[in-house]
């Protein structure tokens, strides 16, 4: 489908606040850019755990998005997608990183706001990703940030990845939809305020799960499996997962808004 260039002016225009914001430059990678977006990629999940560069270069010639942001002219985020067909057209948005230094300072964000432009550009409405819903810190960026929404509950989806970031924890994944013209990411883009979302029921999140797989493997894995039994069954009775102003996941049959 088409998307009016007025929409894909406005879309690079936030991209461009968003980068600045965080005092970077986001743009396409060019083939000198790969070997340290695979720095970036092993510092975060291990080495070895990147595309190798000969991967990285046909994605990038195929026209997926291998986007790099550098900060005075030094690697510090990238983030690779790609087109998928499954239930409609969409760009899967597969890996994300960012060095430790630049975490939390909206390097993440700058990135995903350019992903978003260039899908636009090229007539594509709907991204898709998958995120360990686990991490509150994810989930209030996915959810609430971006306003993506959760379409399912992908237990184990991975396997066991013994990566730095997850170690032998269980690869549970929520995936979510972010479709990138609709009326909920445009409010949340903008900075709209949260919704109170009618519960039907709720879980609350560990402030950092990540610590305390760190700290207490067992705890988390006993968390693990808690939220296993939870998540199935929300999701079998059609309920969708929203955070509370707490961060806190409530499941609800509200409409999306």
């Amino acid at each position: 489908m088409s998307v009016d260039e007025q929409s894909v002016t406005e879309a690079y225009r936030l991209a461009t606040i968003a980068a600045a914001s965080a005092a970077v430059t986001v743009r396409a990678a060019e083939p000198r850019d790969l070997d340290g977006i695979i720095g970036i990629f092993e510092r975060t999940w291990g080495v070895g755990r990147s595309p190798d560069r000969a991967m990285l270069l046909a994605l990038d010639f195929a026209g997926n998005t291998v986007l790099l942001a550098a900060q005075n002219g030094k690697p510090v985020g990238a983030t690779l997608g790609f087109l998928g067909w499954t239930d409609g057209v969409h760009l899967h948005s597969h890996m994300a990183a960012v060095v430790p230094w630049h975490r939390g300072g909206g390097v993440g964000y700058a990135l995903k706001l350019f992903q978003r432009a260039l899908c636009l550009e090229q007539g594509i409405t709907e991204m898709r990703w998958t995120f360990d819903p686990l991490i509150r810190r994810n989930a209030h960026f996915n959810l609430v940030k971006l306003g993506a929404e959760v379409t399912g509950f992908l237990p184990d989806f991975y396997g066991r990845l013994d990566d730095v970031i997850s170690g032998s924890d269980r690869s549970d994944r929520f995936q979510v939809r972010w479709s990138l013209d609709s009326p909920r990411v445009l409010r949340a883009l903008a900075g709209g305020p949260a919704r109170d979302w009618t519960a039907v029921t709720s879980w609350p999140l560990d402030v950092d799960f990540e610590q305390l797989r760190a700290d207490d493997p067992v705890g988390a894995a006993r968390r693990r499996e808690e939220s296993r039994l939870v998540f199935a069954e929300a999701l079998a009775r059609n309920l969708r997962p929203e955070l509370t102003a707490d961060n806190d996941y409530v499941f609800t049959s509200d409409a999306l808004g």
